[in-house]
């Protein structure tokens, strides 16, 4: 096989020849051999990362480093017989836990990408040795003979040798939603591939008749191969939120080092440390407890749920850090078909007999009622209708057929929603057309814009014929009305007419049927000759039930919901009304009114415009770049390869899970298990929840590592100057009970805010403006008030303890615990910047319960057993000491819900977006 052979260009005889295959196909023998030689038919992904070099990765944080530096340093002076051995443990136990959890959580979203890859699983049917077998796709090689039949997808990019009436739908790699006619005949030159006429491409679908073809390329080396190849060279830039954490970790991982080393010095002055070595190992453990080293943990462990539950609600995200983006996402621009509907072609009225009968289900499943002018009807005792149900069947080339027990259509959707209103009204496909076997037929071709179908039967030939309503009337002379056959008048062609164009402003795409007995020497084409007109029928594919409350929740979230299709203008507007989209002063313009607007004509008019009709990919990607530049974040969805650059331009690309090729699947942040606009606003909920969590805690950990801070800065500083009866040289905490403080309040407690419940007002908010960081007016007020009350209840505590005779251990025992039962209490207010702990419920969080449980029940060992007692330099409180502790510590309680209250009164409540 010659690598660059354009085989458009080249005869059947010399494809064959080329690639040493005959129209009897491959032996089995010879099939496995080029399996070895050429690999897998399936699209590679750059190579995986091994677990290994995952698990280093974590280490690359500027946090996790500081972190390994005083660990080495620690445990080299414990070694040395000059520091605690605790003191290296506890940073190591630290370190390892924020690692493994991040480790962890990267892996299992490489297992769930290597899951999402098994939905493109398919199979296809070649010829090995003159006989036709059904083969896993990824096993097909080149030479391979494939038989292609309505209703295919096509395995690999092959060379067609033979074909009836074939046609593919190359949407998802032209862009074109028009099915494409094949032939077998020489297409001369280079040609792009939607003009390869005798060639079918991998992952393009057969949507009507049969066909054979030799294939020519496989995996990588297909149409869709080079498509994913160029795309994976483009990197994904980092996420605002990526951006602002690794500034927040390095300014506080430099500030925490800096104030570490003026307090350590500071002690030396003024003679709280006996030497350098126990100024160092204290100023180590301080940096230990004030560096926020779960950052990097929580924050992957809160986006990895928020994924999981992303996952639940049937939106894959690809990209952890993309689910923070979500959060801000301000524009959803939509494809129609199957996202905001359901796919499935639906008949809603048929007109026979001068009456116009409406029925009622949608999709494929054969369940619905026929009313007539608001009343129950029975389809069976119609013999008109029948008679209309009949030629549906008959002229027809889909299937209806059942898959796991789901009703699915093997064909054209448009033929599928004829059967389905026919099976509706108690005709059985496969018996009918037993009884009238199909002798000929002339296929449907958009010039002709018809379909007849000749028949034989017990009581004689019959052609039947379905189409464009203007061309099937004018092949008609009768019609069929009152169970009986009579001339066609010009009024009725008129009244037919008048129909036809309801339907059409009421977006039905509307067919025409008529038939014709035969004589039986009749030639195909003076069947299609004086027919009889038989009625319309007019389908929709209709809207999710569940997307137009979907859209009504955006709406009151402050988010813009964007039609953007390949559908007619009218059917478009017709389904967006139907749906709220399109209402007040929103605008709809087709593809080609976009094409009349300058950049600057658009950008004024961009934010109101709701429905983008008859569009390609370029219009696409022109829409996501106006918004950009008006400073919003654009959602973007897309199901082809043509997809792909808005998909990557957007700033969550979302592909189709059911529907979307891999190449859409790969360049997405986000992919849609069910192809429903539903779960992209389950997504954009759930993303502000990530984004809310990560708040949540990084107010608690850096209010509570302020506290710790400030409560140094001052006992330091009140004995220098021999205030509050706290004694020159004393500390508040020695460096092992700083350590401690820090493992059990920035561990359980910390990583159990990163499962927090969403807050009830999370889509009543407006959208995160894109510039917008963590720490507005409100978050630094709660941090700062936390932090400073903290330092002032616990300076308290160590100067009356001092005061009232205690010895130094007994006094940093009651400032020990009362901190770690402020920070409890801080992790339960912290669930919400905005409302009040009483209004989102105490318990709602039984996670953060029990973390604060166990976190406690890990304490009292510390204060009850020798063997702690000793090495933490504590005593057992007595039941007044805990009741100073705790009372001592609710106060923060108190404080901060003050706090918020006064912050909200204000900022004149917060703003919630009006529907």
């Amino acid at each position: 096989m010659k690598a660059g052979t354009i085989w458009n260009n080249l005869e059947i005889k010399e494809v064959l020849s080329s690639l040493q295959s005959t129209p009897k196909g491959l032996s089995q023998e010879e099939a496995e051999r080029r399996l070895v030689e050429y690999g897998p038919n399936e699209l590679q992904k750059k190579k995986r990362v091994p677990p290994w070099v995952l698990f280093l990765e974590q280490f690359k944080n500027f946090l996790v480093i500081i972190l390994l530096i005083a660990a080495i340093i620690s445990g080299a002076l414990a070694a040395w017989g000059e520091g605690d051995v605790w003191d290296p443990i506890l940073i190591v136990i630290i370190i390892l836990f924020a690692t493994i959890l991040g480790f962890a959580q990267e892996f299992r979203s490489e297992k769930a990408l290597e899951a999402l890859k098994k939905m493109t699983a398919h199979t296809a049917a070649v010829i090995r040795s003159g006989k036709e077998k059904k083969i896993p796709g990824r096993e097909i090689v080149p030479g391979d003979i494939i038989l292609l039949r309505t209703g295919d997808r096509v395995p690999a990019d092959s060379r067609l040798f033979e074909a009836v009436n074939l046609k593919t739908n190359e949407a998802a790699l032209t862009g074109e939603s028009v099915s494409s006619e094949k032939n077998s005949d020489v297409v001369s030159g280079d040609v792009p591939a939607g003009d390869r006429k005798n060639m079918v491409h991998m992952g393009t679908t057969v949507v009507y008749g049969r066909g054979k073809a030799i294939v020519t390329g496989i995996g990588m080396a297909t149409e869709f191969g080079h498509i994913a190849d160029m795309l994976q060279e483009v990197k994904t830039p980092p996420t605002p939120l990526q951006i602002s954490l690794d500034k927040i970790g390095k300014a506080l991982g430099f500030a925490c080092l800096v104030i570490c080393l003026i307090l350590a010095v500071a002690g030396i002055v003024i003679g709280i440390f006996d030497n350098i070595l126990n100024a160092f190992i204290w100023g180590v453990s301080l940096a230990v407890a004030a560096v926020p080293e779960a950052l990097p943990a929580v924050v992957t462990i809160t986006l990895a749920i928020g994924v999981q539950r992303m996952a639940k609600r049937h939106a894959l995200m690809r990209r952890l850090p993309a689910v923070e983006t979500l959060g801000c996402t301000d524009f959803i621009c939509s494809d129609k078909t199957g996202t905001l509907t359901q796919d499935q072609m639906t008949v809603k009225k048929l007109y026979v007999g001068n009456r116009i009968i409406d029925v009622t289900g949608a999709g494929y499943e054969p369940k619905g009622d026929f009313y007539l002018h608001g009343n129950s009807y029975d389809p069976r005792q119609d013999h008109h209708l029948q008679r209309l149900m009949q030629i549906n069947v008959l002229c027809n080339d889909s299937q209806l057929v059942t898959v796991d027990g789901a009703w699915q259509i093997k064909g054209d959707p448009t033929e599928g929603a004829l059967a389905v209103a026919a099976a509706k009204a108690g005709i059985e496909q496969g018996s009918l057309i037993n009884q009238f076997t199909r002798i000929n037929e002339i296929p449907f071709s958009s010039e002709r814009k018809r379909m007849t179908t000749i028949h034989n039967a017990l009581k004689g030939w019959m052609a039947c014929s379905k189409g464009a309503p203007e061309v099937i009337l004018n092949s008609c002379d009768r019609i069929y009305i009152d169970e009986q056959e009579r001339g066609l008048t010009e009024q009725d062609r008129r009244q037919i007419l008048e129909i036809n164009k309801q339907m059409a402003e009421q977006a039905l795409r509307v067919l025409g049927m008529a038939y014709k007995p035969l004589s039986g020497d009749e030639l195909a084409e003076e069947a299609e000759k004086g027919m009889v007109f038989a009625g319309l029928a007019g389908m929709i594919d209709p809207p999710r039930e569940e997307v137009k409350e979907a859209i009504g929740l955006c709406d009151q979230a402050g988010i813009r919901s964007v039609m953007i299709t390949g559908d007619h203008k009218l059917t478009a507007m017709a389904i967006a009304r139907e749906l709220g989209l399109l209402k007040d002063n929103a605008i709809a313009i087709s593809g080609r009114e976009l094409d009349e607007l300058s950049d600057d004509e658009l950008d004024k008019v961009v934010e109101e415009i709701r429905v983008y009709a008859r569009v390609s990919p370029a219009h696409k990607m022109r829409v996501v770049g106006a918004l950009q530049k008006k400073g919003h974040v654009v959602a973007m969805t897309g199901d082809g390869v043509n997809d792909a650059p808005a998909l990557k331009k957007a700033d969550i690309g979302i592909a189709m899970g059911i529907t979307g090729t891999d190449v859409s699947k790969e360049t997405a942040a986000m992919v849609l298990a069910d192809d429903n606009y539903a779960s992209i606003v389950a997504a954009v909920e759930e993303g502000r929840g990530v984004y809310d969590n990560i708040k949540k805690f990084l107010m608690y950990l850096l209010s509570s590592n302020l506290g710790e801070i400030l409560l140094m800065t001052s006992v330091i500083l009140f004995g220098s100057l021999s205030m509050l009866g706290i004694p020159r040289g004393t500390l508040p905490l020695i460096a092992v009970q700083i350590l401690w403080v820090n493992l059990v309040t920035d561990g359980l407690p910390a990583l159990a805010l990163a499962v927090d419940p969403m807050s009830p007002d999370i889509m009543k908010q407006r959208p995160r403006r894109r510039q917008e960081g963590i720490f507005n007016s409100r978050v630094i007020t709660l941090i700062a008030i936390g932090g400073v009350w903290s330092c002032i209840i616990n300076v308290g505590i160590f100067s009356w303890a001092l005061e009232a005779g205690k010895n130094i251990i007994e006094a940093q025992s009651l400032v020990f615990m009362t901190l770690i039962f402020i920070q409890f209490f801080k992790a339960v207010n912290y669930r919400s910047d905005r409302l009040s702990i009483f209004e989102i419920g105490i318990f709602t969080n039984k996670w953060l319960g029990w973390a604060i449980l166990a976190s406690f029940a890990m304490c009292i060992p510390l204060f009850y057993i020798p063997f702690f007692q000793d090495r933490f330099h504590t005593f057992p409180l007595s039941l007044p000491d805990w009741t100073i502790v705790i009372l001592s510590s609710a106060t923060i309680f108190i404080v901060l819900e003050i706090a918020k209250l006064v912050i909200r009164r204000l900022e004149k409540e917060f703003t919630e977006v009006t529907p």
